[in-house]
């Protein structure tokens, strides 16, 4: 009871705490003299209704690039983890392989590496290379996130304790055949908080293909601010990307928090 009561109290007063400072905050801001001016520049509401239909309209390539790059990460960023894992001297060169990879991809700016790959290789004109800055847009996330996904694997991979390969390699299974059944399927259960946080990285960097041309939420964006001036349509573009992200952070803290609460529950 007292446990309860004490809850009851400490959100009451983060809440009132919250509100006291957020009440703060407005007042400052609005008291500005200028504030009437950026106002109107960023957050003119006749202009966020009237942009709202086409930047969501645009969302949807930020959408398809998500959803197939997804798609592509999950599995090269699994075999890029599986290949650094390698103890097998005859194949240190893949394991070798997949650290560079890592290593570079993980390196490198994401904006340099869309200049590079979206206008360098095409300039190359080579014969049967595709041209079209949504392709290019979408090999340099899957390039980049697959490092990223592999290490979230290979942490997910090494946080099993040996002893449960050993067990499985005592009962008759193979390497292979521990790591399939009994490895990776208690590494995927663990890796899956992480995974979502990278999943929200790379849908808010799908606003970095617009330097390609490719018309996307934020590039459809720039070109009504362009048209009138005005900022308010990168305000949109901010409101739909925390509409996704925000629920999906929710979800990733939802699921750490299962995870804990069942790792705990397991070792007592």
């Amino acid at each position: 009871m007292t446990a309860a009561r004490s809850a009851r109290k400490g959100t009451l007063v983060a809440v009132i705490s919250t509100l006291v400072v957020a009440t703060l905050l407005a007042i400052s801001i609005g008291s500005s003299p200028s504030w009437p001016l950026v106002q109107k520049a960023f957050f003119d509401g006749t202009y966020f209704s009237t942009s709202l239909p086409n930047v969501i309209g645009a969302f949807a390539i930020n959408i398809q690039l998500f959803v197939l790059a997804e798609i592509l990460i999950l599995p090269i960023g699994l075999l890029i983890a599986l290949a650094r894992s390698i103890t097998n001297p005859a194949l240190a060169p893949l394991r070798i392989f997949a650290t560079i990879y890592t290593d570079f991809f993980r390196g490198v700016p994401s904006i340099l590496l869309i200049y590079v790959l979206g206008f360098g290789v095409p300039a190359l004109r080579l014969p049967g290379v595709p041209s079209e800055p949504f392709f290019w847009a979408l090999v340099t996330l899957v390039l980049i996130y697959s490092a990223y996904v592999s290490e979230v694997y290979r942490a997910g991979i090494e946080s099993i304790h040996p002893s449960q390969e050993r067990a499985a390699r005592a009962l008759g299974l193979t390497r292979f055949q521990a790591l399939r059944y009994v490895v990776l399927p208690q590494a995927l259960r663990r890796v899956v908080p992480p995974l979502l946080n990278d999943f929200i990285g790379l849908q808010k960097d799908t606003a970095l293909v617009s330097i390609l041309g490719v018309v996307e939420a934020f590039k459809q964006a720039q070109i009504l601010k362009s048209a009138n001036f005005n900022f308010t349509p990168l305000m949109v573009t901010a409101v739909i990307f925390l509409v996704i992200t925000i629920p999906m952070t929710r979800l990733v803290d939802r699921l750490a928090a299962k995870d804990r609460a069942a790792q705990q529950g397991g070792t007592r």
